[in-house]
């Protein structure tokens, strides 16, 4: 099973996957965005694409289990303000800001340029300097939203 191909097929993109336990409840939470449009331009998941994408996943669940065991299913947006943990959580952020705290604890605000192999390409808020950090040396990051 590809998951990856499967939200392609609902006309989403697969951002990630999570096994969380609430309440003491298993749940297999799958995060997807819309891809770029031709502006540029993301639009936000609506209830109906998760819908979608959770009738298309459900029949090829019941026969191949993401998880062992009873688990609940959720198809969901990250959201706008979302952790960044992989590199390719940075390639699909491009364009918006982000909130990083360095391995050394140096606090960075900036907005994602460009992502090369390993490599992340930010303009500094404050400064407008570009800069370039890897990714190994990132502790934390997240989006967040100017409002």
């Amino acid at each position: 099973m590809n998951l990856k191909a499967l939200c392609e097929e609902a006309g989403l993109s697969l951002y990630d996957s999570e096994l969380v336990s609430e309440n003491g409840k298993k749940i297999y939470r799958i995060y997807v965005m819309k891809a770029l449009d031709e502006k540029g331009q993301r639009a936000g998941v609506n209830l109906d694409d998760c819908a979608r994408l959770s009738e298309i996943l459900s029949p090829i669940f019941d026969v191949e289990p993401p998880v062992s065991g009873e688990y609940f299913l959720e198809v969901s947006s990250p959201g706008l303000e979302r952790k960044l943990s992989k590199i390719e959580h940075f390639a699909k952020s491009i364009g918006e800001l982000v909130k990083i705290t360095t391995s050394e604890k140096e606090k960075i605000g900036a907005k994602i340029i460009s992502v090369k192999d390993e490599n992340i390409i930010l303009e500094n808020l404050e400064n407008q300097e570009k800069t370039t950090i890897n990714f190994n040396d990132i502790k934390k990051a997240r989006t967040f939203v100017e409002w």
